[in-house]
């Protein structure tokens, strides 16, 4: 999940009602993903499944902002997108602590729930894909939400991949690299969004100052 996902560039059309039944569908799948994935990467002992949830929790939330902040003030857009950068941040430390932990332990995942599951959000995401053709062509809001969801199929075979070869080796290496990567691709996202949102609210803050002081020398 590059940082193109991470950040809302432009104001998607409010008046195009299909996009926005389409946002809503896509972030119920995403969002249901992400539970499904968590519990199921914690009771098979699978971090690379918790890392893919990693995915799906950034993009509902990046659907949520554009449903619910888009054509707000800058504030308001900031503060929403610091709160995803730290949840994600959050769950990126966690799925790197799990990932060290399994690793240490030498433990071994269950294979067929992490191809079951990965299966399951690899349809889950082809949908999205799907839904979201149409748009690709549309301004940078509708171009990466597009764009995050073809990266995250990439991120669903990766898991797949791990899980065949948990079965092949019989090992829990292939797991832990795989998980490694996406989290670290995770928390990298949440860096640059959190940054980009600091920076937002420090630039807000610096304009009602200098529209306050201009304010008070207009009636001085």
């Amino acid at each position: 999940m590059g940082a193109e996902c991470c950040r809302l560039e432009h104001e998607p059309s409010q008046e195009d009602a299909s996009y926005r039944r389409v946002l809503w569908t896509v972030l119920g799948i995403n969002a249901a993903m992400f539970a499904v994935e968590i519990g199921a990467g914690v009771a098979a002992g699978s971090a690379s499944l918790q890392a893919d949830a990693l995915d799906f929790l950034g993009d509902a939330g990046n659907y949520a902002i554009s449903l619910f902040v888009v054509g707000m003030a800058l504030r308001h857009c900031a503060v929403a997108a610091f709160a995803k950068g730290a949840t994600m941040g959050i769950f990126g430390l966690w799925v790197i602590a799990v990932t060290i932990w399994q690793a240490m332990h030498a433990t071994l995942p269950e294979a067929s729930t992490m191809g079951a599951v990965g299966l399951a959000a690899l349809l889950a995401n082809a949908t999205s894909f799907g839904l979201l053709w149409a748009y690709r062509g549309g301004d940078a809001n509708m171009r990466s939400a597009w764009i995050c969801t073809r990266n995250d199929v990439l991120g669903n075979l990766a898991v797949l991949l791990a899980a065949l070869g948990v079965f092949g080796t019989g090992a829990g290496w292939p797991d832990i690299i795989v998980a490694a990567i996406m989290a670290g691709l995770a928390l990298q996202g949440a860096i640059v969004v959190l940054r980009q949102s600091l920076a937002e609210l420090k630039s807000g803050k610096r304009g009602l100052y200098e529209k306050r002081a201009a304010w008070i020398s207009d009636t001085s």
